[in-house]
């Protein structure tokens, strides 16, 4: 099946480059494939704050080195100002440097500029599902990084660890939590539980709530910090 059939709905993107031709190019592509569609292109994150304010888009594709005000910036404010419009980050870098205060800023997904036109929409349609945008290369990188130890950080008391569910969440939520960070939807989660959708929404929504989580992102680095993930090696 190909990778934008099954779509359910049309997602209202913003372009976000500072680079003429890439803006353009990007543009030209997506309006190509079907499930997106382009209302407005950036050419600084200046205007694509404004543009996010004036257009409402579903999605921003955010491009990181920008004039005025770069990408990691316009993420934090889109994301302040416009909770309902997500950010899905396209660049040329996939560094430590440039991803994480990216995700940090609020951004769902994370591509570099090697993507394919239906990865990109791919991308922006599993954000608005309530999951992560990242392309793969992306996300070993994520779990890479989580997975290395933290040298300043304390060790926990004696007595405690993974086997007690952390910051309040029922034996259910931490299961969920764990399921999110090995990179699973909600139907797949759903499925592995013999559940419903809407019981792993139900789930999520509880555990974002008693640990200030965010989203699926912030969940995948919570994971690994609290020690209920470790990274899978081959």
């Amino acid at each position: 099946m190909n990778g934008t059939e099954g779509m359910s709905r049309i997602a209202r993107v913003v372009v976000a480059d500072d680079q003429t031709v890439v803006r353009e190019g990007i543009v030209m592509l997506l309006g190509l494939l079907p499930g997106v569609e382009v209302v407005g292109a950036a050419g600084d994150g200046e205007e694509a704050v404004r543009l996010a304010g004036e257009l409402a888009p579903d999605v921003v594709l955010m491009d990181l080195r920008m004039p005025r005000c770069d990408g990691v910036e316009a993420t934090r404010r889109i994301r302040e100002r416009y909770p309902a419009t997500q950010v899905v980050v396209l660049t040329t870098y996939a560094d430590d440097d440039s991803l994480f205060p990216a995700l940090h800023a609020g951004a769902r997904g994370y591509l570099t500029k090697d993507a394919g036109g239906e990865e990109i929409v791919r991308a922006v349609h599993s954000v608005l599902s309530g999951e992560a945008g990242f392309s793969p290369s992306i996300q070993r990188r994520l779990l890479e990084r989580l997975s290395e130890p933290a040298p300043a950080a304390s060790p926990p008391p004696p007595g405690t660890g993974p086997a007690e569910p952390p910051d309040g969440l029922t034996l259910r939520e931490t299961e969920v939590l764990v399921l999110i960070a090995e990179g699973m939807s909600n139907q797949e989660i759903a499925r592995r539980l013999h559940v419903s959708t809407a019981t792993v929404k139900t789930h999520i929504n509880n555990l974002f709530a008693k640990t200030g989580l965010k989203d699926r992102a912030q969940a995948v680095r919570y994971a690994y910090a609290k020690g209920l993930v470790t990274l899978r090696t081959e």
